[in-house]
Parts: structure tokens; sequence; C-alpha cells
């Protein structure tokens, strides 16, 4: 059984009112940190609200993981306890040869005795598909945690302080305030929880005003040259000024922002030319690997930019290459975020026609 974050709380109330609170296994995968803790959160409530008084933690680590001992505590009976709660961490999301053993096996071996919580990153195509991953998605019930994007985020934020009492009105003054919590949280969830979470204890529940959000709210922002060269492929100017500034406030390594965007630019162009070539859309994409949000941003910007503007796209970000990597060219800025920035505004300014508005 599959299940998004926000299904959960209604499934295992459900299984409470059934007289059961909880299935013996439940897989959460994804990389957002507060999101996960929430989900693993609300099934440990629920496992010891069904007797699950004991507790068990396996995380693995390095190729010499000890599965036995996995395997083992779920046959092992507790003296002090009727029920128990196995927690298995998989932080690489790649248990293994043996491990895929042991956790198929674990999966043929369920006990109504035993809730299992297995934690896994997010995880790849190749990993879904995987027969341990197979395994535990048919056994149990499967929540995968995605991050919150950015178009999203404002509607979330709502949502949140609606849960504290709180809320920011109607209209533009309300879209303007959530919008600026928004830019001050994007990328960091647990932040935003515990800038929402300082808002009620500074406010007493009803409707917050502009000026009690921006007083209280830092800027937290966390980015990630992946969201920047994603915010470069939707033409959001301010966003990816923002994310570049951030970036670079953070300490990030230009040399790893170029790349992430020049990978994008060369696979943008490749689309191009195999499209020139008579290959269908869809097939030149997948040939590229592209595949998610890129996927949909690719599918409109390919077909509407020309080959020459993608071509010279990806001169320019052969001449940043060497400009991060310390190497010097007369017609460009010698600093590595200055000619980053400018790399980023002639890919902004050449992707500006396609979302223009139709007339």
């Amino acid at each position: 059984m599959q299940l998004r974050p926000d299904q959960l709380a209604a499934h295992l109330a459900q299984l409470e009112k059934a007289g059961s609170a909880v299935r013996p296994l439940y897989v959460i995968h994804g990389d957002d940190a507060l999101l996960t803790q929430e989900a693993g959160d609300a099934v440990r409530q629920a496992a010891r609200a069904a007797g699950c008084s004991e507790r068990q933690a396996h995380t693995v680590s390095g190729a010499h993981f000890d599965w036995s001992a996995v395997l083992a505590s779920a046959r092992a009976m507790s003296l002090f306890a009727q029920r128990q709660l196995i927690e298995i961490r998989i932080p690489s999301g790649k248990p293994g040869k043996e491990g895929s053993q042991a956790l198929q096996q674990y999966c043929q071996a369920l006990s109504e005795d035993v809730c299992t919580i297995v934690f896994l990153p997010r995880l790849g195509r190749e990993q879904l598909n995987s027969s341990w991953f197979t395994a535990l998605d048919a056994a149990g019930v499967s929540i995968r945690i995605d991050s919150v994007e950015r178009k999203d985020l404002p509607a979330w934020m709502a949502r949140r302080l609606a849960q504290q009492g709180l809320d920011v009105g109607q209209g533009e003054d309300a879209q303007r305030i959530l919008s600026f919590l928004a830019d001050r949280v994007e990328g960091n969830l647990l932040a935003a929880h515990q800038e929402i979470q300082k808002l009620a204890l500074l406010h007493p529940p009803g409707t917050l005003s502009w000026a009690q959000v921006e007083d209280a709210v830092v800027n937290v922002a966390r980015y990630d040259v992946f969201k920047l060269s994603e915010a470069v492929l939707a033409c959001q100017a301010a966003r990816a000024q923002r994310m570049l500034q951030g970036l670079q406030a953070a300490g990030e390594a230009p040399v790893l922002v170029h790349w992430t965007l020049a990978e994008d630019l060369r696979a943008l162009w490749r689309v191009k030319d195999a499209m020139q070539q008579g290959k269908p859309l869809p097939v030149a994409l997948r040939e590229q690997r592209v595949w998610g949000l890129k996927e949909r941003l690719f599918e409109r910007v390919a077909p509407r930019v020309s080959a020459d503007e993608l071509a010279a796209l990806v001169q320019a970000a052969s001449i940043v290459d060497g400009v991060v990597k310390g190497l010097r060219d007369p017609g460009w800025p010698g600093d590595p975020w200055q000619a980053l920035e400018r790399l980023m505004a002639q890919a902004l300014a050449c992707f500006k026609p396609v979302y223009a508005p139709a007339r």
C-alpha cells in the first residue's frame, strides 16, 4: 500500500478505530528531514498505543553490516513487552546484495507482534524497481516523502499556520506575506516549521499582520545547486538571483554551481540537436536521462529555443568553466561568482521569450 504523507494520519486513525493501530511494516523514503521525522513520529506514536513498548534501532552503515542481528531481533520475543518496535535506517539507500536478501527474507517473516519502520533516503528509479524495495513495498505501507516545491510552499505555510490557529488574511496582502515567508525558508522545511512555531509563541491565535511576520521571521533559506538550475530553466529571474546569492553566502563551491548549470545547458543543447535529427522529443529526453520537473521544463524550452542560441550558451558555459577554475578570459569577469551571474543572466535572457504571455 502506498500513501502520501498527508494520508498517514487518516490511515492510522482508521486502523485504531478498527482495533489495530499499526501495520507490521512501514517504509518511509525521502530526503526532507522534517516530513520524514513527522511521518516516523506518527507511526511511533501509533505503535506505542498498540502496545509496542520496546524499541530497537539498527543503522545500516558500510558493507560489513550484520544483517543477522536485524533478522534475529524480529524473531526474538521480548521478556518485558508484548510487542516491539524495530527501526531500520539505511542512509545510503543501498543495502547491498546481503542486505537485499535479508530485507526480502524479513518481509516474508513479518509478525503482528512487531512493527517495523524502514527509513530510506530519496530513491532513484533503479532502487525503486529493485527486488528488495519491491518486497518492502508489497509487504507494508510505503510513504514517499517529496520535497515541497517553491510554487507549493505558500499554501504549505498557510496550512501549517492554520494548525497553530493563525492566518494571514485574504487577498493580495495575504499572498505577499506568504511569498515573503516562502522566500525566507525555501529549501529548509525544518526551519520553516520552527519559524511557524515561533510565530505561534509570539502571537495569540488570529490574523497576523505584515509587520508582525517581518519582525519575527529571519532569513533561513537553504538553497541547493539543482534548484538553482531549475529556476533558470523556468526563467524565474528574481528567484535564481536570490538563490545564487544564497549559495555564495553559504560558502558553496562555484565549481559545483557551474557544473550543475552547465550540465543542464549541455543536456538541453543535445536534446535540441537530437530533435533536429528527427528524433521525437520524449526519445531525446530519455536518452539524456531527463526526468521529473526538469523533463517538464525541457519539454517547454527545447522546441522554442534555437540551436544557435543553445550553442552560444554552451560556449559561454565552457568559458565560465575556465573562470571558476582560475583561468582568465578577457571578455568575462575574473571573479567566479560574477561570471556565474553573467552566464545565468544570458540563459535567462534566452529563455525569457519562451515564457512571455501569448498575444
